[in-house]
């Protein structure tokens, strides 16, 4: 289904709570089909982000209000007042914004393998990236993204899953991809500390080797919002996931549970 460019896809039984879950950069809302099943009891929307999978392209270089923007706007085309928000990496980012700018419509937070303030090293990083996308597209950096997000192991006994996810990446326009990843690289600090404060229930995870995506950023996160809880996976990287489904869903399924009863 489209709504004023935008793609998503609605389950669960009507009247159930909404949970919205927002993927990453240069992936599309496939990233969730080993949690939708998990979440069965609730009304769940996965949808593309500006520029990703079915969704339009955004006309200029978008900025996280306007993914926050999105959002809103299947919301309200879709006739929902409120819903807790799922992000991973960009998509946390943008479950941030979006609970900054509309904090009575935001019953919950899940932020997933998402970015705090970077370090000078770090940023460097990041930024070189998105030089290189602008550069050679997206195939410039999916060989790398498929080391820093997937443990050894998965790499070498997952070729299913790691063709899976090059395909996502590789599926992105090369003319987009790059803005969209400037806004992972640039919109960190509109989200950090902000005023007022969030106070939503929230969880906050990440994995032990995600390094880009660390457990002293999701600690920094966490300390940030008044009550939140924190998960730091053993073991894993940045596409936990997808490469272990089980150890992100269980503590996700509990705390929705818990918070939208």
């Amino acid at each position: 289904m489209i709504h004023k460019g935008t793609a998503y896809q609605i389950t669960g039984p009507k009247g159930a709570p909404v949970v919205v879950l927002v993927h990453g950069l240069g992936l599309n809302s496939a990233v969730w089909q080993w949690l939708v099943p998990v979440l069965a009891r609730f009304r769940v929307i996965t949808y593309d982000l500006i520029g990703h999978g079915q969704s339009a392209p955004p006309s200029g270089q978008p900025g996280l209000a306007d993914l926050s923007r999105q959002l809103a706007d299947l919301l309200d085309g879709l006739d929902i007042a409120q819903a807790a928000i799922v992000g991973f990496s960009l998509g946390g980012m943008v479950a941030r914004r979006f609970a900054q700018d509309h904090p009575s419509r935001t019953l919950a937070l899940v932020i997933l393998n998402s970015p705090y303030r970077r370090g000078p090293e770090a940023q460097a990083a990041i930024e070189a990236r998105v030089a290189q996308s602008e550069a050679f597209g997206p195939a410039a950096t999916v060989e790398a993204a498929l080391v820093r997000w997937y443990t050894d192991k998965a790499r070498a006994t997952r070729p299913d899953l790691m063709e899976l996810t090059r395909s996502w990446v590789l599926a992105n326009d090369p003319k987009v991809y790059p803005r969209l990843y400037r806004v992972l690289a640039m919109g960190v600090d509109e989200i950090s500390a902000p005023h007022p404060a969030l106070a939503c229930p929230t969880l906050v995870m990440t994995a032990e080797d995600d390094h880009g995506n660390s457990p002293d950023m999701s600690r920094a996160i966490a300390a940030e919002i008044a009550g939140s809880r924190l998960v730091i996976l053993q073991g894993l990287r940045h596409m936990a996931l997808v490469e272990d489904p089980d150890a992100v869903n269980g503590p996700v399924q509990a705390f929705l549970t818990e918070v939208l009863g």
